[in-house]
């Protein structure tokens, strides 16, 4: 009665232990999108703090960035589990997932969740720009270069960054 249940525990390990490595994969790649996130806000942040005039465009383009990279959370669960052809885990965790511009559009036909995220961030990519964006990318090159403006979260980005990197899936 023993051997049986050795050998049924045997067969499931590989089974946990690419499920523990996903879900190390996963909760990786998933901080690597909230990093981001906050490193936007940040930009915004600052933008916003020195012309409280682009308090609109900030808002709009971090809704963007937000619907694009929860996008990207969504399919990188999605891929992993189902076809990890678009993930390349050879790369940094910023190059995992693999999606193009046809994948984005192809996927916004679905009719489920994934589906949701997709279409909202190929509409964000298809849509106008608001009138104010420009104001805000110089901006944001303004910040860019003075290092002394977003050192501190530039600073907490890499770190967080590196951490992250850090962090080996077996």
């Amino acid at each position: 009665m023993k051997l049986p249940a050795l050998l049924l525990s045997l067969a499931l390990l590989p089974t946990s232990a690419m499920a523990a490595s996903d879900t190390c994969a996963s909760n990786k790649y998933h901080q690597y999108i909230d990093a981001s996130l906050s490193w936007y806000e940040s930009l915004v942040a600052l933008s916003v703090k020195k012309d409280e005039n682009l308090k609109e465009v900030g808002q709009w383009f971090l809704d963007g960035r937000k619907h694009h990279f929860e996008l990207n959370r969504q399919a990188f669960d999605w891929f992993l589990k189902n076809d990890q052809s678009r993930l390349d885990f050879s790369q940094s965790v910023e190059s995992w997932l693999k999606l193009s511009q046809q994948d984005v559009k192809t996927i916004s036909q679905q009719d489920d969740e994934l589906g949701k995220f997709a279409k909202q961030a190929f509409n964000d990519r298809q849509s106008k720009p608001h009138p104010k964006n420009y104001e805000l990318r110089s901006a944001f090159a303004d910040l860019l270069s003075h290092p002394g403006d977003i050192e501190k979260p530039l600073n907490a980005y890499n770190e967080k960054i590196t951490k992250i990197e850090n962090i080996e899936c077996k």
